[in-house]
């Protein structure tokens, strides 16, 4: 039975909603924030990103960081204005890109049910990235990033929300330099029970994006505990900010890989040893339009590999539903045997392109000679991603590249 609890949210005043809200902390790197931000006095990067108000050589994990997102926050609250909403409730979350819309409910859920799993995941977290996140959130008292969820929709919540949309008007409702456009509405009380019911009936819930989130509020949760001798169980901080999409409604784009060499090949090497394992053409196709086919662009041309008969047969074999995923076929049968890429975690030779950024960004990087070789495929489904988290499994990293983005900023939960 999954929790789902209304929420009084911290947000801009309508005018300048849009010049508040930030692209995610975890999709931009420092000199990217720092840009995105020098025109926008109030941008929500200033709070998620604190260090861009430091010199470059500054640690970004440096308690003063922290420090700062505080300050940023109380000063930003002050000044842009933020204001925190009197009554607890759900607001809806609407994103539209090049005419596809999907629509989630935004709201606090129980960190028991992340840690019973209740909630299930698909990726492992990365230690430093979790201590980030948690001395985040412990310093500023503020869930300032928005985890990503889905569900098997359930009917009688989309006639709410479908009759949310059709009726109400939003608080917020812009287009992002990026060109997606931001809706946002507050649900008015009297659906409240409708949601918690009918939401209450799914067995899980799924972590799309935001698994570093997740996991830093759970250990947030702990600490808060830890520091308060009253714990009773119904503080803020034992919940979390997320916004619940359902499935049907979700597109994955898929994730790409460039490698910096051939692991000391030369090129018809290469080439000979990965016709073993796949049917190897040249191809004007960049991408693949189905499972099991990969796209690979090599000294200035792409190929069309397709995994043989022998790939397919032995991945059948195997208990685990996540080897039977494209990612998995290329780590198992080429990146690892062939350019001795053991571990895309750890591994320096590797680098991962988000599927928005399409394959003509794969060709500059090759052509630049910063990598060897690129690999396009064909996009995880969320149904994979379901099946892998049911059965307990985690995904290869950057499996998934979910599009469009939620802006942080719009809604925030104060612990």
């Amino acid at each position: 039975m999954a929790i789902i609890r209304p929420f009084r949210a911290l947000r801009p005043h309508p005018q300048s909603a849009s010049k508040v809200a930030s692209v995610p902390y975890d999709v931009v790197n420092t000199s990217e924030a720092r840009e995105y931000a020098k025109d926008f006095p109030y941008s929500f990067l200033r709070i998620t990103r604190s260090e861009i108000d430091f010199p470059d050589d500054q640690n970004p994990y440096d308690e003063k960081i922290y420090k700062q997102a505080k300050d940023n926050l109380v000063k930003i609250k002050s000044e842009a204005p933020l204001i925190e909403d009197e009554t607890p409730s759900f607001y809806l979350y609407r994103l539209r890109m090049d005419g596809r819309a999907q629509v989630g409910i935004t709201a606090t859920f129980a960190v028991d049910d992340y840690d019973n799993n209740v909630i299930l995941k698909h990726e492992k977290t990365r230690k430093e990235k979790e201590d980030d996140r948690t001395n985040h959130i412990v310093t500023t008292e503020a869930q300032t990033g928005v985890v990503f969820l889905t569900y098997k929709g359930i009917e009688a919540v989309n006639k709410v929300v479908d009759s949310v949309l059709s009726k109400e008007n939003p608080i917020y409702d812009f287009t992002s330099s990026d060109g997606i456009q931001h809706s946002v509405w507050i649900l008015p009380s009297n659906f409240n029970n409708d949601i918690i019911e009918n939401i209450a009936v799914s067995k899980n819930l799924y972590i799309a994006d935001g698994h570093h989130r997740a996991a830093s509020a759970s250990r947030a949760r702990g600490v808060k505990k830890a520091g308060n001798s009253s714990h009773n169980g119904n503080e803020e901080y034992n919940y979390f900010i997320a916004v619940l999409f359902p499935a049907e409604q979700l597109k994955i784009l898929p994730y790409y890989r460039v490698v910096k060499d051939l692991n000391e090949k030369n090129k018809e090497d290469f080439l000979n040893e990965i016709s073993e394992k796949f049917s190897v053409e040249i191809s004007d196709e960049k991408e693949p339009k189905n499972k099991n086919k990969f796209g690979m662009y090599l000294d200035g041309l792409w190929y069309k590999l397709t995994a043989r008969d022998s790939v397919i047969a032995s991945n059948s074999l195997s208990n685990s539903v996540s080897d039977k995923l494209d990612v998995s076929i290329l780590q198992n049968f080429l990146l690892n045997p062939i350019l001795a890429i053991d571990d895309p975690r750890t591994n320096k030779r590797i680098d991962f392109v988000g599927g928005i950024r399409g394959t003509a960004e794969l060709e500059r990087l090759v052509d630049s000679g910063k990598f060897a070789v690129a690999f396009s495929l064909f996009p995880v489904s969320v149904d994979d991603l379901m099946n892998i988290s049911d059965a307990g499994e985690i995904m290869p990293p950057k499996s998934t590249w979910f599009e469009p983005k939620l802006r942080d900023g719009l809604l925030t939960h104060l612990i």
